[in-house]
């Protein structure tokens, strides 16, 4: 299946497209090449253009921007953390499974932390404008929707009793790491700001 039809189905009807994922072999290299490295540059690529070209209205200091290294780096530095995160959330979701009485796939995990992604990726869109973040954290959650229907279909062979336990313990462990890869950024480009980057 091609990227933008991968696309559309996980996020249009993702409880048919997670049956068919289930059954489809992906090893966890080419998940990453074809598909998260793609679209994980889209709220990478957003970011640069707003924090660089577009800037942040401060009220009292009217529009600020990033100077292009900063951005640039900023953005690099992103697009590595975004992508780490998710690997590491696949190997969370695997190592949780006994926990929860389900089988630990580590090809299955990885797609289910991939393609939930899907929706905070091209919802990404919206940094662009930074005003809008809003817009693509509720993209974000629509994420939530489909690991839910990802663990339901089950991809992990979880029993249906246990399928919430998993998803909000899952889900805590990448708020974790959303909010480290956001802490570690900040506190980069605060010091950097400081010390003239």
């Amino acid at each position: 299946m091609d990227l933008v039809s991968r696309v559309q189905a996980i996020v249009l009807k993702p409880k048919e497209e997670w049956v068919k994922i289930k059954g489809e072999p992906a090893p966890i290299a080419q998940l990453f090449t074809s598909y998260a490295a793609v679209l994980a540059l889209i709220p990478a690529i957003a970011q640069f253009i707003g924090y660089a070209l577009i800037g942040t209205r401060v009220l009292t200091f009217g529009v600020i921007r990033m100077n292009i290294g900063s951005a640039l780096l900023r953005t690099v530095l992103y697009y590595i953390f975004a992508l780490a995160s998710v690997y590491v959330f696949g190997l969370v979701i695997n190592a949780l499974a006994p926990s929860f009485g389900s089988k630990q796939n580590a090809e299955n995990a990885m797609k289910l932390a991939v393609y939930s992604m899907t929706p905070a990726w091209v919802g990404g869109i919206f940094y662009i404008i930074p005003a809008l973040w809003i817009l693509a954290t509720l993209a974000s959650l629509y994420g939530i929707y489909i690991l839910y229907l990802g663990f339901a279909t089950p991809m992990m062979d979880t029993a249906k009793d246990k399928v919430v336990g998993y998803l909000v313990v899952s889900f805590i462990v990448m708020i974790v790491l959303t909010v480290v890869v956001g802490l570690i950024l900040s506190a980069l480009f605060v010091v950097g700001s400081v010390s003239g980057l």
